[in-house]
């Protein structure tokens, strides 16, 4: 069998399949509340930290609360950093708020309150790394900078390498994929940054991809080499959570979040009755997310 082209081989058929994509994309996007002409780039960078690693329908009414609590950077770093920790309540991932909150201080005392353009600017801020920065930089301003996230890996990894997976991740080969196919145009750049991570999300999904409904499934070369199976060795399955030290400290979590006092140990060990309840206290004490006070624990600046 003809090995598939290489991306620099079908370089020649990365101006269809982006046109092909972003009009798709006019009709299929989803109305997300963060992808509004009007939204601000503040509204932008919360919604990326809260995506990562989180799914969407979790993500929209959270995101939805904290811009109605929080519309600036300026009015979360007012805010004590335990009202973070519990507005995000069980997003996952908690130490993102404190993140957030630190990248909110952090660009009043060095950008005059507003969120920066420039990515260097952007990847100094507490918690944002370069897919978040480029996300930032063009969703909300923009520019054109190639992004990528597991979507869109996949979806160049079938339609211009011709595999069934991405492969491990390489920051410099991604970017390259994505900067080969991105139009010249920053509008349709934009667009087809988010245009491409939808029709992984929606479409060209790990599993049982819809290619009947795939705007680009006859630029395909994935599809034209006969949908070759994937040879990757399967993922591990994560750990049980019951039972876990990652179910105590959220058990914890959950009761520092309701109490706005102190929680004294002994009314923690009736949620986490073994010896889980010392290691989750001890981490999330290191993490930053509880701090040991009259007493007892809580949240911190609480």
């Amino acid at each position: 069998m003809t090995p598939p082209a290489s991306i620099a081989d079908r370089e020649h058929d990365h101006a269809p399949i982006a046109s092909a994509v972003v009009a798709w994309f006019a009709d299929a996007a989803r109305p997300l509340p963060w992808r509004a002409a009007d939204v601000s780039a503040w509204a932008v960078l919360v919604s990326e930290f809260m995506l990562q690693q989180t799914q969407v329908a979790r993500v929209q009414p959270r995101w939805e609360e904290w811009m109605r609590r929080w519309p600036t950077p300026a009015d979360l770093a007012a805010a004590p950093p335990g009202e973070a920790v519990r507005m995000w309540d069980r997003l996952g991932y908690p130490r993102r708020a404190l993140w957030l909150h630190r990248a909110a201080t952090e660009i009043v005392e060095r950008h005059g309150g507003r969120v920066p353009r420039d990515l260097d600017a952007l990847l100094a801020l507490q918690g944002v790394g370069p897919y978040t920065a480029r996300a930032v930089a063009a969703f909300a301003f923009g520019d054109r900078h190639p992004v990528v996230d597991t979507n869109t890996r996949r979806v160049l990894a079938r339609a211009i390498d011709g595999r069934p997976d991405a492969g491990p991740p390489s920051s410099r080969r991604d970017l390259e994929a994505m900067a080969a196919v991105l139009p010249d145009d920053p509008a349709e750049a934009r667009a087809f940054n988010a245009a491409a991570m939808e029709l992984g999300a929606t479409v060209c999904v790990a599993r049982a991809p819809r290619c009947d409904a795939c705007p680009i499934a006859g630029r395909c070369a994935w599809r034209a080499a006969g949908h070759p199976a994937s040879d990757a060795p399967r993922r591990p399955r994560q750990a049980r959570f019951a039972g876990s030290d990652r179910e105590a400290r959220g058990l914890v979590m959950r009761e520092l979040r309701a109490a706005h006092r102190p929680v004294p140990r002994e009314d923690l060990e009736p949620v986490v009755p073994d010896d889980r309840l010392g290691r989750a206290l001890t981490t999330l004490v290191a993490d930053g997310l509880a701090v040991h006070s009259h007493g007892g624990y809580a949240l911190p600046g609480s």
